[in-house]
């Protein structure tokens, strides 16, 4: 089962998209299949337009140049919130990209972290 409207009604949550919007405009199809539930997580709104949303801009300028690989886990745990819609929110995201003959992974928890810098969130190896 996928989320739908209910979800995201009056609350903290976005659709954040998975695959970014942005980076799939090349044209009319290719974007209208990015703004489907399938490619959304319930992501705090803090997190969404805060620093995923300048990773994501990070993504597109490393593609200028490179090669890039992104693979997203949505993380959840035992603790993970239950909306009343019957919605289960994240409690993180990890993000693994790769270009260059380089990996970096990121791990965001899913709250209020607008004001920080996506580059605090890289795991060291």
């Amino acid at each position: 089962m996928t989320s739908n409207n209910k979800d995201y009604e009056n609350n903290v949550w976005d659709r954040g998209h998975l695959a970014p919007a942005a980076a799939f405009s090349c044209n009319r199809e290719m974007l209208k299949e990015t703004f489907t539930y399938l490619n959304c997580a319930l992501q705090h709104e803090g997190l969404n337009r805060g620093p995923w949303k300048e990773l994501e801009r990070f993504e597109r300028d490393l593609a200028n140049f490179y090669e890039v690989s992104v693979h997203i886990a949505v993380l959840f745990d035992e603790d993970s919130e239950v909306l009343p819609t019957g919605a289960t929110v994240p409690n993180g995201f990890r993000k693994t990209i790769s270009f260059d003959d380089k990996t970096v992974i990121f791990e965001f928890p899913n709250e209020q972290i607008s004001g920080k810098r996506w580059i605090d969130f890289k795991l060291e190896p």
